[in-house]
């Protein structure tokens, strides 16, 4: 995972922060249970993002031209294919 357990409870605490800051939700449970539920979408969200990273590697490993990670071909077909493969996880 990209982030530290200690970094997704730091993210968990500042949305539970802004939400309440902003007006944006009202608690209705206990808090440490909402910033288990926030660590618990952030991290999923995480592990999301890691496997499609993972996927848009592998297609591009597939090639038939070996195409070096860092050059602009790599990165213009890299962004491609990640915006593809998260569009088709959130329909």
């Amino acid at each position: 995972m990209i982030l530290s357990e200690d970094k997704i409870s730091s993210l968990s605490h500042l949305v539970l922060d802004c939400l309440i800051e902003k007006k944006w939700a009202v608690l209705r449970e206990e808090e440490t249970r909402i910033l288990r539920e926030i660590r618990k979408v952030i991290t999923a969200e995480l592990r999301i993002q890691e496997e499609i990273d993972s996927l848009v590697r592998h297609k591009l490993s597939t090639y038939s031209k070996r195409l070096i990670e860092g050059t602009p071909e790599w990165e213009v077909l890299y962004k491609k294919f990640l915006l593809e493969e998260r569009s088709k996880r959130h329909r």
